[in-house]
């Protein structure tokens, strides 16, 4: 006898989680947002959109993400990772006090808090690097995201994705497949 599986039915595989994926409403890094939302929805993982206004929100390579929420309304409780996108929007539209304070809730509530390229800078203007090993973007002559995650306290580490605990960095867009398989193993990992 042969069984098809339903289209209803989970993957044996599945994760039964939720993550929000926080991008800026235009110039966000096309590749750190679809390489690792790809591997969360491979993996059965329910992933919301969120900017800083409603509507499609462009990449810099032309990207449109369709806006399910904004940052604002953010309830951690309702996710189990919250994952900020870089890209040169990210620091124009998302580094401010409704970004702080939902990177400190999550951390607060044991979530998954996620940051990639620029956008760890977000993350420990936060707090929510203080004594934590981290990586941001940064090059030989742009070293400013390296010295703002110093001045509030990381402990910076020149490498592709860092994970420290339930905190997950990675420095840019060649980082995004490593950073959404790093996403996945901590969603898929059971912590007290």
């Amino acid at each position: 006898m042969v069984y098809l599986k339903s289209k209803n039915m989970p993957d044996k595989n599945s994760i039964n989680k939720k993550a929000v994926m926080i991008v800026a409403y235009e110039n966000f890094r096309d590749e750190e947002y679809l390489t690792p939302k790809k591997i969360l929805k491979e993996r059965g993982v329910e992933v919301k959109t969120a900017s800083n206004k409603i509507g499609k929100a462009k990449g810099t390579g032309g990207v449109e993400a369709e806006v399910d929420l904004l940052v604002k309304d953010i309830h951690p409780d309702d996710f189990d990772a919250v994952i900020f996108i870089g890209g040169q929007g990210a620091l124009e539209n998302l580094d401010n006090q409704i970004s702080y304070n939902l990177a400190r809730t999550a951390v607060e509530k044991r979530k998954i808090l996620a940051a990639i390229c620029v956008s760890p800078v977000i993350l420990a203007k936060a707090g929510a690097l203080k004594g934590r090993q981290a990586t941001v973007w940064s090059s030989l002559v742009e070293q400013r995201p390296v010295k703002v995650l110093e001045a509030n306290g990381a402990k910076y580490q020149n490498k592709a994705v860092v994970v420290d605990g339930k905190i997950i960095t990675a420095d840019g867009p060649a980082a995004a497949q490593e950073f959404g398989e790093k996403i996945r193993e901590s969603l898929s990992t059971t912590y007290p």
